[in-house]
């Protein structure tokens, strides 16, 4: 607590006696704040507050030298600590029950160590806005009786009326509203004010819901009969489960081999413990299909995701702690959920990179649940047809028993049904994509043959927009936004050109902002201009798209899956938002437009993209007797990740890629974390990067860490919402070796008032 003396007030005068004797009754309580600071602050907890302060409760504090009025969290409790200065008191206790329990503070404070922020920082990002603000209650006045009421009434000689709403308000027990009394009592308000005026009731104010939300009641549903390896995962998981142990289960399962069955029949014995479960999925807009199977089985599931209110999100909080919720499902941050009775975490789509957070605090959702079953001792399952190579890397048998997972295959689908056969169309020759066109021959002489035979098609293409390119002939260069190092995408139905990433919209331009030429041309292919192709070359067929321009309306993607599924929509396009959860018997031809979108990008975990998002996108079709096959046209048909994933063979890609990791000694043979310093000036951000890069370099040579630092460079977005970016990369053979490196170095390095810099520990996003 050295730091404190610079933000507090310096007493070095020594206590005297009676001061000693005085400071043993003296009560403090640490208390961290939303900044990032390695360390909490004492203060001293004032007589009136005693009773009501809590661990797990904001109070508001004068904080730093001026004092200023800033809201923590209280995380502990306890006799004052032996500092030279005076210790300053809380103001005020903001809430009247503990935000956060103990296991979710222990949680919390593992998270800022392990991800290199601070613990208020965490704390303050895992309470949703709308339960710390108690969205959707107000306070209301309630009465009650008095002390010795009961007493004092009977030295008194009552009017009925009176007599009776004591007698209401006596028989009741708790505080009540005074409609409520009088509609029990069958008065007005007279006798009750009559009754507060002569002190035998007594008026508070309690904060109420102000509305119920009703939850969504479907049609029941029995469990499913288990084929023979749904059987065999099932009996693993409650092996795990009745143990009382912490386990993590790797649920490794081809795409359609029933793994959402499991997950219910699992969920199924925990509910009838009394527990709970957490049910993390990548995005909970896109699976309406596993969210209506939840309902269908349970009585309460809560589901958590960004289209709540906040008065809703409160009333599910509030649900959920009360343990009235047997199933919670939602995106990465329900893994925070107030269940005071889980039982098991289940990661569905663990391979998804939206499970990383990408603002401070950069937490992983699976590593989170992890640690939070482990401190409950209750299995954690991680499912996916495709694992990450890190979670792929911990069922190895050389992974110390600690670090383990243990693998469940499920290698066939259900019914018996047989993956689909993928054929690579190698479009470099391919005469229609030499003509400008998106659909090869190949692609449109299947789409033709499956509208015929009555099938409907899903096309896969991960680029937004009409045309991804706006270039210019004279110079060379392409269009790009002014405030990102980006160019600009052509959206031809909104007329528009939009940086993807500040959202800056301008009209389209008649000339090049560089070279004042006019004729720029628009490249490269986007969902919009698929979507014109598509309409174009069917006619006769109703074609759907799916982006994130196209979806934004509240349940437009549980309508637009609606449409498919009755077949109101032969084709179905769309960017990665199809190729997740989908389960559509009629679907017979999957197409991959482009496979090589993300294959070359300055990221080591492209090619483990690449093959992910191939084998999903198969896995949408031959999922009926009909069965299916899949078409992914590419120019670099010889890939690896693609000849892998048209043969549905991932445990050869991870081997293949994981000799490739293991010589480059990056993740999972290593723990990376990436430093990105921003500023508005670009020369005061390299100075910052060098200097720091310098600081860092002394510091493992001083202390002979085992981590190498590369860099700094210009991030492969090197100027982003006006701010130039520059990074660098940390590679260590352990995370204590960046945590050693961290508190050594960077959780004190001081950069110019204009720059900001953060750390990523494990980053999935090296743009």
């Amino acid at each position: 607590m050295s730091q404190q003396q610079q933000l507090f007030d310096d007493e070095s005068a020594q206590p005297i006696p009676w001061e000693e004797a005085a400071a043993n009754d003296r009560l403090s309580a640490e208390i961290v704040v939303n900044r990032p600071l390695s360390t909490g602050f004492h203060y001293l907890v004032p007589d009136g507050l005693r009773e009501r302060l809590q661990p797990g409760m904001r109070v508001e504090i004068p904080f730093g030298r001026g004092n200023r009025k800033t809201t923590g969290f209280c995380v502990a409790i306890g006799p004052p600590p032996k500092l030279r200065q005076r210790l300053k008191e809380v103001a005020s206790v903001l809430d009247s029950e503990p935000l956060v329990s103990a296991e979710m503070l222990e949680l919390t404070a593992w998270i800022a160590d392990r991800y290199l922020c601070g613990w208020g920082q965490v704390l303050e990002s895992i309470i949703p806005a709308g339960v710390k603000k108690k969205a959707g209650t107000r306070t209301v006045q309630f009465f009650t009786v008095a002390d010795d009421a009961v007493h004092a009434a009977e030295s008194q000689k009552l009017p009925a009326k009176q007599r009776t709403v004591l007698d209401v308000l006596i028989e009741a027990g708790a505080p009540m509203r005074a409609d409520e009394i009088c509609a029990a009592a069958d008065c007005g308000t007279a006798p009750i004010q009559g009754l507060r005026k002569k002190g035998l009731i007594q008026a508070i104010r309690q904060r109420v819901d102000v509305q119920e939300i009703e939850t969504r009641r479907v049609e029941r549903e029995e469990d499913l009969s288990l084929n023979d390896e749904q059987a065999v995962a099932l009996s693993s998981i409650l092996t795990q489960l009745r143990s009382g142990k912490h386990r993590t289960l790797l649920l490794h399962g081809v795409t359609g081999s029933g793994k959402t069955e499991v997950y219910m029949q699992a969920i199924r014995e925990v509910v009838s413990y009394g527990r709970q479960a957490i049910v993390l999925v990548p995005e909970i807009s896109l699976t309406p299909q596993t969210i209506r199977r939840f309902r269908t089985r349970f009585d309460s599931v809560a589901v958590l995701h960004s289209h709540l209110s906040d008065s809703e999100r409160h009333w599910y909080w509030q649900q959920i702690a009360r343990g009235a919720v047997q199933v919670v499902v939602g995106a990465r941050s329900a893994v925070f959920a107030p269940t005071p009775n889980l039982g098991i975490i289940i990661i569905d789509e663990e391979h998804e990179t939206t499970f990383k957070q990408d603002t401070t605090p950069r937490y992983h959702a699976r590593e989170v649940a992890q640690q939070r079953a482990m401190l409950r001792g209750i299995p954690l399952v991680l499912g996916t047809a495709t694992p990450t190579l890190e979670s792929w890397r911990r069922v190895q048998r050389d992974i110390a028993p600690e670090h383990s997972y243990e693998l469940i295959s499920m290698k066939k689908r259900v019914e018996m049904l047989l993956l689909p056969p993928v054929t690579i169309v190698d479009t470099r020759n391919d005469p229609s994509i030499s003509k400008g066109y998106s659909i090869g021959r190949a692609l449109r002489t299947a789409i033709q043959a499956t509208l015929k035979d009555r099938g409907q098609v899903i096309l896969f293409l991960n680029v937004r927009g009409f045309s991804p390119v706006v270039w210019c002939r004279a110079c060379g260069g392409g269009v790009k936004c002014p405030n990102c190092d980006i160019t600009l995408t052509f959206h031809r139905d909104r007329k528009i050109l939009l940086c993807h990433f500040c959202d800056l919209e301008t009209e389209p331009l008649s000339q090049c902002p560089q070279c004042n030429s006019p004729g720029l041309q628009y490249f490269g292919t986007g969902t919009q201009k698929l979507e014109q192709e598509i309409k174009s070359m069917f006619p006769g067929a109703n074609c759907l798209r799916m982006d994130s321009d196209s979806m934004r309306r509240h349940g437009s993607h549980e309508e637009a899956l609606d449409a498919f599924r009755n077949g109101d929509v032969q084709i179905l396009l769309g960017t990665q938002m199809i190729a997740k959860g989908l389960d559509f018997p009629n679907v017979t031809l999957v197409g991959v437009i482009d496979a090589d979108t993300i294959l070359h990008q300055p990221d080591l975990r492209s090619t483990e993209r690449t093959f992910h998002l191939i084998a999903q996108v198969a896995g949408r079709t031959g999922r009926s007797s009909r069965g299916g096959r899949v078409l992914v046209q590419s120019a670099n048909p010889s890939e690896p990740a693609i000849q892998f994933a048209s043969q549905h063979d991932f445990v050869s890609f991870a081997q293949h890629e994981l000799q490739h990791r293991r010589a480059l000694v990056v993740p999972p043979f290593a723990q990376l974390a990436r430093i990105i310093l921003r500023g508005p000036v670009e020369s005061v951000v390299l100075g910052d990067a060098e200097r720091m890069a310098e600081e860092l370099r002394k510091t493992i040579e001083q202390q002979e860490l085992r981590v190498r630092v590369l860099g700094p460079a210009p991030a492969p977005i090197a100027k982003l919402k006006t701010n130039f970016r520059f990074h660098m990369q940390l590679t260590a053979s352990s995370i204590q070796e960046l945590k050693k490196l961290w508190h050594s170095t960077l959780c004190e390095f001081s950069v110019a008032p204009q720059v900001e810099f953060v750390v990523d520990v494990d980053p999935t996003n090296m743009r």
